[in-house]
């Protein structure tokens, strides 16, 4: 399917629903108040006493009578705060899944899996931080093949969020994939290029429109951008990519995602971490602004009389001087009690009520994300020190949802890494990269025995004698290849005087 050649809305209305969405969680993400009180009130929140929107229907009129959405006092300054637990959520979704990178493996093909190793310990480990992130605040995340013989002499891995990219999907199978880049953006014109990938090709087209619409075609040599894309005046230009499929691949947070269930065009996409929490973020938000203006409040004031202000020269008015330590006698009219006419005023701060909320708050929008509050500091009482054992049992629900995750992510983890091999040797050379092959992606255990746990479980199964020196060799290293195990295995076994295991099958009774 060819680039659109003809003016059309932009971005193309069918993805809609998932634009606006895709914008409400960005939001929650980057901690942008601004963001916040613009897609829940609009302009109006920060102008007007009301707006209508709060009283309609719909999901316009709930997301208007949201607490952001709230609109200002005139006369008022802003003083809500935001709290980043929506970022906090997609840091610790990223640490827990590639804090430990995964292992690309090629079964029977040592050399390709030594090139992904350094490529994974190049770059492509931080890379997929970043894309765990955004995985999980957006509902998911592309990672696209890149290359430029400018910039590097191999092709690498990017990222683009989820809002930056338009998927189709067949049969629940990503297809095809549009990335669209802006080069120029004057106020009233917009230069895009525009990025289709398909299997086997990247097709490449530049437009001038506007912010809504996509506008005409132009050739690429009209950007320097895109000049060195086309060999002559086209406006079109098809890369091959030397692999078989899609050049970028779609990684989903978790699914099923309730909200793209009536949504054609979005079958595939994963859902945030924070889907359906919304509401309880934003809860969150007006109990931790509303513990803070306690604490504005709650400075200790003095009422004093006017008598007691010091003038000050014409039109600065009058000061008084809280800290002074002796004070000229005023002329004054005494209390009824006979006392100073000065009242001290200080509101209750409201802490244990505030932080109770809050932390409520807190579990509540944790255990629908699916994590442990102990993965964010909380309910860790008890010693310093624990075993790996105590240390799953406080996480349960996060290792949990960290093992979900890795069955979204290995596919196409596997598909595009496999395809990085075909592209670097189709537009790098054969030396370039090793014949790929199937690539399998293994994620470590989140939380690995320590030694001792390790020594306890092999004394126990030795004990039992339910396994062999080479099974509990493997037990205690599943990294090691298969002939190291049996090395180590045969080592063991010399040392304690056991000799070499015949095949009893071969036994005469000699």
């Amino acid at each position: 399917m060819p680039l659109p050649t003809a003016d059309q809305p932009w971005p193309p209305k069918a993805l809609e629903p998932v634009r606006v969405k895709h914008a409400e969680w960005g939001a929650w993400w980057s901690g942008d108040a601004e963001a916040l009180a613009s897609i829940y009130g609009g302009q109006a929140s920060t102008t007007l006493n009301n707006h209508p929107a709060q009283y309609r229907g719909g999901v316009q009129g709930t997301l208007a009578r949201m607490w952001w959405g709230q609109p200002l006092p005139v006369g008022e300054q802003r003083t809500k705060l935001h709290v980043p637990l929506a970022a906090d959520i997609a840091a610790k979704s990223a640490e827990l899944l590639f804090a430990k990178p995964p292992t690309l493996t090629v079964t029977g093909n040592p050399e390709a899996t030594a090139w992904l190793a350094d490529r994974m310990a190049g770059g492509l480990a931080a890379t997929l931080m970043e894309a765990g992130e955004a995985k999980s605040a957006l509902g998911g995340v592309f990672l696209r093949i890149c290359w430029d013989r400018n910039v590097a002499g191999e092709a690498w891995l990017d990222t683009v969020d989820a809002d930056r990219a338009f998927p189709e999907w067949r049969w629940g199978r990503l297809a095809a994939v549009t990335v669209p880049t802006v080069l120029e953006h004057d106020g009233s014109t917009v230069i895009r290029h525009l990025e289709r990938y398909e299997p086997g090709v990247i097709l490449h087209g530049l437009y001038k429109g506007t912010a809504t619409r996509l506008g005409r075609q132009l050739p690429l040599t009209a950007h320097p951008v895109t000049a060195g894309l086309a060999t002559g005046s086209e406006r079109e230009a098809a890369v091959a990519t030397g692999t078989t499929g899609l050049a970028i691949a779609y990684l989903p947070n978790v699914r099923p995602a309730p909200l793209w269930r009536h949504v054609p065009t979005a079958a595939g996409l994963g859902r945030a971490d924070i889907a359906g929490s919304e509401p309880l973020l934003d809860a969150f938000d007006e109990t931790w602004s509303s513990w803070m203006r306690d604490l504005r409040l709650g400075k200790a004031r003095l009422m004093v009389p006017h008598d007691y202000l010091r003038p000050g020269a014409p039109g600065e008015g009058a000061t008084w001087h809280a800290d002074q330590e002796v004070f000229t006698p005023l002329r004054m009219l005494p209390s009824s009690d006979g006392g100073p006419q000065i009242t001290a005023t200080q509101f209750a701060i409201r802490v244990e009520e505030h932080s109770r909320t809050a932390r409520e708050l807190m579990h509540q929008i944790l255990r629908k994300a699916g994590y442990s509050p102990a993965s964010f500091g909380h309910e860790s009482e008890g010693p310093a020190a624990v075993t790996a054992t105590e240390f799953r049992a406080r996480q349960s629900a996060s290792l949990a949802t960290r093992a979900k995750m890795t069955r979204y992510v290995a596919p196409p983890l596997a598909q595009i890494t496999q395809a990085l091999m075909d592209v670097t040797r189709a537009v790098f050379g054969a030396d370039a990269a090793p014949e790929p092959g199937p690539v399998l992606v293994d994620f470590a255990d989140a939380v690995p025995n320590s030694a001792l746990e390790d020594a306890q479980t092999l004394q126990a199964l030795n004990i039992a004698e339910a396994t062999s020196v080479r099974t509990r060799v493997a037990l205690l290293h599943p990294d090691w290849t298969a002939e190291q195990v049996d090395a180590e295995a045969a080592a063991v076994a010399a040392e304690r005087g056991l000799g070499p295991i015949g095949d009893p099958g071969s036994f005469t009774g000699a």
